[in-house]
């Protein structure tokens, strides 16, 4: 299939397409600028009660007639813009290709030649997130602002945090011979394909010092000066960028030292969050734990450790070397404690994962702010779909302003590509075309040429609370679809072999929850009886670490989330969930959210959904979950926690 790097066929459309918009946009953005300083977000509300002179206030005033005399003066012009472009949009293709080639270790053609479906299993990392990047007086209805700003905040915070290296943890005590992964968006548990955790060798001992591997922007010269040992335990052969952490068992009372990373930084703790008053939606300060471009966000602030191995206190003070936020054993041995039967870890976890694979995003409307995203996530990742969706009156019931908001990052290679509008859409939800698109990705090739490759879908429901008939309509055509572009993009002709599927992925933003009374009819659709959701155990039943994705928008900008470490607290509590998320619908009586809290069951609102399939996967492979993660890095720029999953791919008879 030839993927589109171009809206349209040929340079002649695309230039009558440019004149067109130019001829609109002065109309828009004087429109959407007009009503936006009508749309004060509660951060502009406190500035404003706490300063009687806020600039922000004078501006409206000063500018409003300005504003309005210059939009009725630009009507004419987008009147004959809206003439031109309109009829253009029956031409336009239905996405735009980007591909940054990069030939280094890490580009796509390089990671296709890492796994040859043999021996260890392979782990693909998967993440999906709506970000809120509409216009900016639409924005500001869900209390966010600056979208252009916030697009690339947004970018590289999730560009650093996937490119910083893996940890793995292994722990030598003679009290716990376990292995631990404390945070699998940092910290990577050396276990085998089937998922059993690999003997640490014997020769670990007494030592805390970080060892990064790979060529992840770290010099072999870095490597070698800090003792990397040849017989260091690998993983499968599968390291891109790990760092490995050695805590030794105490042998003598005396807690370990952390030694400084290899690059020279000095390690710190990002636990304090960033500084009061913080303005969101900009970038923060180099060292806050917010801003991942400081020294110490390449490593995921870990948690304090205790002193020694065994439990002891050890000596006074000697927590404040250790860059830990709290023990990486005491945390994962809780956490199977409550957890016995729980096959994958899970956690909220402040950073984006690392070595993230493919990335779906959702509500990405604003195509300049989809174009500065764009630029950001070209950093890390080398394949991109943007402005996806159709506009105007083509390929569904009515005339469409928005595009869908989707958008597609990947590390691997795209090979097909497919979107369809849902036609049901109503009300304000009819104006985008928001509708499914389903990828086909190559993540590898066997030693007999055959190729690997993946399924991705991407999907963002009907919006409106009431409308559970809508999204199951969407849930059944997202499904009818998903099989028509696997049976017309499979291959198994004699001249091109039989490809061989490794997982099957299903992500977004749904508008429904798995515990509000009002979602019955979604809960018991039966793309759950073919998909697995890591998170729930049946229809209106959540795994007990679940917790909602979607925020209280009123509470953004409060300090005690204003930043990732914030917000990741906050949520680790059950107090704090019932403060910060939105909870499922109820018909209780009482005033707002905060009013009957104590009436409120469950973790909150989960409406961001990953699920996996095992249905048309290669028979002789399997396919499991290693780690399930929400994520607060977005904290402040989006009303919505991303989520992650890391799935492990390996033969079925494959033994670690």
């Amino acid at each position: 299939m030839v993927l589109y790097t171009t809206p349209f066929p040929n340079s002649c459309l695309s230039a009558l397409h440019a004149v067109s918009w130019a001829l609109i946009f002065p109309c828009y953005w004087l429109a959407d600028r007009l009503l936006a300083s009508f749309i004060p977000t509660t951060y502009e509300k406190r500035q404003r009660a706490d300063d009687p002179c806020y600039l922000q206030l004078l501006c409206t005033v000063l500018f409003t007639p300005v504003y309005l005399a210059l939009l009725v003066a630009s009507l004419p012009f987008a009147f004959l813009g809206f003439l031109l472009w309109s009829p253009l949009q029956s031409a336009r293709r239905p996405y735009v290709y980007s591909r940054l080639e990069d030939k280094g270790p890490t580009g796509g053609a390089a990671l296709l030649s890492e796994w040859k479906g043999t021996g260890p299993g392979k782990s693909f990392c998967f993440a999906t997130a709506n970000l809120c990047l509409l216009p900016d007086s639409l924005a500001r209805l869900n209390n966010v602002f600056n979208t252009q700003a916030r697009a690339k905040e947004i970018g590289q915070r999730i560009r650093n945090g996937a490119s910083r290296p893996q940890i793995k943890i292994y722990i030598d005590s003679p009290t716990n011979t376990s292995i631990s992964a404390a945070s699998f968006s940092s910290l990577v548990s050396p276990q085998g394909s089937d998922g059993v955790p690999r003997a640490v060798p014997g020769g670990i001992k007494r030592t805390a010092s970080v060892e990064y591997k790979g060529d992840g922007g770290h010099h072999p010269s870095d490597e070698a000066a800090n003792g990397l040992a040849s017989g260091d335990p690998a993983d499968g052969g599968n390291l891109e960028d790990a760092c490995i952490v050695r805590i030794g068992g105490d042998e003598g009372g005396r807690p370990p030292e952390a030694v400084d990373p290899p690059n020279g930084g000095q390690t710190r703790n990002g636990a304090g969050g960033g500084p009061r008053g913080q303005t969101p939606n900009h970038s923060q300060r180099d060292g806050d734990s917010g801003s991942l471009g400081s020294p110490s966000a390449s490593r995921e602030s870990l948690v304090k450790g205790r002193a020694g191995a065994d439990g002891s206190s050890g000596e006074p003070g000697a927590n404040s070397k250790l860059p830990y936020k709290a023990s990486v054993v005491k945390k994962a041995a809780a956490r199977r404690r409550r957890h016995p039967d729980e096959a994958f870890d899970h956690e909220v976890s402040a950073f984006f994962p690392a070595n993230l694979d493919f990335l779906c995003l959702q509500e990405v409307f604003d195509k300049r702010a989809a174009a500065k995203l764009k630029d950001q996530l070209h950093g890390y990742f080398e394949y991109i779909l943007y402005d996806v969706g159709v506009y105007g009156c083509q390929g569904c019931c009515s005339f469409k302003c928005l595009n869908s908001g989707l958008f597609f990052a990947s590390r691997y290679p795209i090979m097909d590509v497919a979107y369809h509008c849902y036609p049901n859409g109503r009300f304000s939800d009819s104006l985008a075309s928001k509708g499914a698109l389903y990828l086909k990705v190559q993540v590898g090739s066997t030693p007999q040429d055959q190729r690997i490759v993946g399924y991705i879908s991407c999907t963002h429901l009907h919006a409106l609370s009431e409308d559970s008939d809508i999204r199951c309509e969407q849930l059944n055509m997202l499904q009818d679809w998903l099989a028509d572009f696997r049976k017309s993009t499979s291959s198994s002709s004699a001249a091109n072999p039989e490809e061989l599927v490794a997982f099957d992925i299903i992500c977004g933003d749904f508008n429904f929850d798995n515990c509000s009374s009002d979602d019955k009819l979604e809960q018991q659709h039966s793309l759950f009886t073919r998909y697995k959701d890591p998170c729930r155990l049946g229809p209106g039943e959540e795994k007990p670490w679940a917790i909602g994705t979607l925020l209280d928008q009123d509470g953004l900008y409060d300090e005690e989330v204003c930043t990732p470490d914030n917000l990741q607290k906050v949520l680790e509590s059950e107090e704090g969930r019932r403060e910060y998320l939105a909870f499922p619908t109820s018909k209780s009586p009482g005033g707002g959210q905060k009013g009957r809290k104590e009436l409120l069951k469950g973790n909150g609102r989960r409406i961001d959904y990953m699920l996996h399939g095992e249905e048309g996967l290669c028979p002789d492979w399997k396919a499991e979950v290693e780690e399930f993660s929400f994520i607060t890095q977005l904290s402040g720029l989006t009303d919505h926690l991303p989520v992650a999953m890391r799935l492990m791919v390996s033969a079925g008879d494959d033994e670690a």
